[in-house]
């Protein structure tokens, strides 16, 4: 076999030339130019989560003021929820005070029945059903009563009719009056008339 010529000599060193500089883009100079691309996209990302962090920890003082104002009102609510710990005896609190309420407004209380308490997202509404008649000063002087007495009471649905013809109390009002207390347990069964927290 002739020896390579000059001219061929020169070829294949730029063939080779040429392969290595193809090479050394494809797995050297590629491979940084992506990274560095990639780099840069998440720069501003980084940024941003950074911007992000450096605002909460600057707001976490005012965070927790916050939370602690959200539960000293949390506290001053919860001062008007009934004493319970558990809905039958939350109930027989608020017969108790309604009765007692009804007695201040010289209405006479006819019928009362506790009613199927409901769980309000960990505060318990306990309600109770009951039938007065009176007279309509008396009526709304009862309404007075409740609203201004100090346990957070809200009277959830109120009806008046006449009573018989020739009765010294006139109107006959059914109320449903509701208490609230702050507990976790499962909502008990109404005790229904004449159970062990409906005295009358």
């Amino acid at each position: 076999m002739s020896a390579l010529s000059r001219r061929e000599r020169r070829l294949v060193e730029l063939g080779v030339a040429a392969l290595l500089a193809v090479g050394a883009y494809l797995y050297v100079i590629e491979p940084l130019l992506a990274r560095q691309r990639q780099v840069a996209e998440l720069i501003p990302i980084r940024e941003a989560t950074l911007e992000r962090r450096r605002l909460m920890i600057a707001q976490r003082e005012q965070r927790a003021g916050d939370l602690a104002a959200l539960n000293r009102k949390l506290e001053a609510a919860s001062s008007g929820f009934l004493a319970g710990p558990t809905a039958p005896l939350a109930a027989s609190e608020l017969q108790k005070l309604v009765k007692e309420l009804a007695t201040a407004a010289e209405v006479d209380v006819r019928t009362e029945r506790v009613l199927t308490p409901v769980d309000l997202a960990g505060v318990l509404e306990v309600p109770i059903e009951l039938t007065v008649a009176s007279t309509v000063r008396q009526v709304v002087t009862l309404l007075s009563r409740l609203e201004q007495t100090p346990r957070l009471l809200r009277v959830k649905d109120l009806k008046i009719r006449v009573a018989a013809p020739g009765q010294p109390r006139e109107l006959l009002t059914t109320l449903t009056v509701s208490g609230y207390l702050r507990s976790a347990t499962p909502s008990p069964k109404p005790t229904g008339r004449g159970g062990p927290d409906d005295p009358a």
